[in-house]
């Protein structure tokens, strides 16, 4: 409120100061034709100036400052595949009985076009997935994620995160698989009922995962061909994938 209302006494000060310097110009060159004229025209450019600075300049200078995030962003998320993404793909497509039904559309290639990409997207998002773990791999995978816990809260704590929402609701998944994994004393020992929920969970991160890693691959194709290079030799979606260069 008190904000409000300095704002409110500098913009009648301005007014004022304004009325001001127009009554001298009066008294000085006693022609109300001129100041009109300008005042008119002075105030008509003035919807021109916001549409130029407000709508035009500033949505150019938001749209640079975005790209920026994001690009930041983009490093943020290549560290989450190589220290956690990357491991838990491998792991999920190995326990997905239907992984080859996506298991080509998932082996990226260096001339795909843009077109590829939108298609291979919208199939993944009607692809059912479904996880059938065992025990054991229970046990490796709640080892694996408790260790990473850290890690995965340092990057929930990045401000940046608003701007990509798909990749926050896939941190979201993975972290709260985590938890759930975490609270459990033996996974070895647990009702079928509850398997059937930490596989739920399982499939949700399984999802996320599947789609961000390909926009993430879209993104180090267009921009960093190098690191694509070892994206593909560590394809966790290919069997044949190796990472010794042949």
């Amino acid at each position: 409120m008190k904000r409000l209302n300095w704002q409110v006494l500098l913009g009648l000060g301005l007014i004022v100061l304004s009325a001001v310097v127009y009554f001298i110009h009066y008294v000085i060159f006693r022609d109300a034709h001129h100041i009109f004229i300008y005042m008119i025209g002075d105030i008509a450019f003035v919807f021109i100036e916001v549409l130029l600075v407000t709508l035009i300049i500033h949505q150019v200078l938001s749209m640079r400052e975005k790209r920026a995030i994001l690009e930041k962003l983009n490093m943020v998320i290549g560290s989450f595949f190589s220290e956690v993404g990357t491991r838990l793909l491998k792991t999920f497509s190995s326990l997905d009985p239907d992984s080859d039904r996506i298991r080509q559309d998932l082996t990226v290639a260096t001339d795909w076009p843009q077109e590829r990409f939108s298609d291979v997207s919208k199939r993944l998002k009607d692809y059912e997935y479904k996880l059938e773990p065992a025990k054991d791999d229970l046990e490796d995978l709640q080892s694996f994620l408790i260790g990473k816990r850290d890690f995965l809260l340092r990057l929930l704590e990045n401000p940046n995160l608003l701007e990509h929402e798909s990749f926050t609701d896939l941190l979201w998944a993975v972290f709260h698989l985590t938890d759930e994994l975490a609270c459990r004393v033996d996974v070895r020992r647990l009702p079928e009922s509850d398997y059937e929920h930490l596989t739920g969970d399982m499939q949700r991160a399984y999802a996320f995962l599947v789609s961000e890693w390909l926009a993430y691959m879209k993104h180090l194709r267009d921009n960093y061909p190098y690191l694509f290079s070892l994206s593909m030799r560590t394809n966790p979606f290919d069997p044949t994938a190796s990472v010794v260069v042949e």
